[in-house]
């Protein structure tokens, strides 16, 4: 890769900010100051500092945002702020997006990468990932329901969803139960729990696949994914 390539990636400017760098000696490979910008660089084996600070490169970047309501699972948005608008300088350069999407008043975990291999398996529905979201219920919710949802529900447009698993944490006048799916069809949660005559009020994703939300995680902050949630995704690809 060359040298201006991968320090214009890095977040230090336009290819010609990064000229500019070099020319003024401030790019070291390997301890030895750097003179031309096309140098080729190995990113697994070459050292590259710039003002003295070691650049640690990397080509893909991996999020677990936990999103707050009011915000677009988009990259740009006309009119709302959208989950990118979270992000630090130095993240959001990588031009990472959202794997799936959230409704605006949603919340809870979304994925942001700039990996469109990995985007695209996690959200096929041919892999079928599963899905679990919390949700508050206007209405009672009965172990009937659980039956109806485990083997599918016909919804307003008349399209019959793959089976659900129910699971009732409170059954009452306001219920709270967790549902976990395999598809991802427009506000499928609320459309599903509408097919039975009950409202959601409130809706958080609180897993998908093997990646859990981290609750210790404030609702608008956002980490990179551990080595084990990364080991996960990458096995998907």
């Amino acid at each position: 890769m060359r040298l201006d390539k991968m320090l214009a990636h890095m977040g230090f400017g336009s290819r010609k900010d990064v000229k500019q760098l070099i020319k003024s000696r401030k790019v070291r490979i390997n301890n030895d100051i750097a003179k031309r910008p096309n140098v080729h660089i190995d990113t697994e084996r070459d050292e590259v500092s710039v003002h003295g600070e070691l650049v640690d490169y990397k080509e893909f970047i991996y999020l677990m945002l936990h999103k707050p309501q009011g915000f677009i699972s988009a990259t740009e948005d006309g009119y709302s702020q959208t989950v990118i608008d979270l992000l630090e300088v130095e993240d959001a350069h990588f031009e990472p997006f959202p794997v799936g999407r959230l409704d605006k008043d949603t919340e809870g975990l979304l994925l942001l990468t700039n990996d469109g291999k990995l985007a695209h398996a996690l959200t096929s529905p041919r892999r079928e990932i599963e899905k679990t979201y919390y949700a508050v219920i206007a209405g009672r919710v009965t172990d009937d329901h659980i039956e109806q949802f485990s083997r599918g529900v016909t919804l307003d447009d008349g399209y019959e969803t793959k089976p659900g698993h129910l699971r009732i944490l409170i059954s009452g006048n306001i219920s709270e139960i967790e549902l976990t799916i395999t598809e991802g069809k427009y506000h499928q949660v609320k459309r599903m729990f509408e097919s039975i005559g009950r409202r959601v009020t409130f809706l958080k994703r609180i897993r998908m696949g093997e990646i859990t939300l981290d609750e210790k995680l404030p609702i608008g902050s956002y980490r990179e994914l551990t080595d084990a949630e990364l080991d996960y995704c990458l096995r998907q690809r």
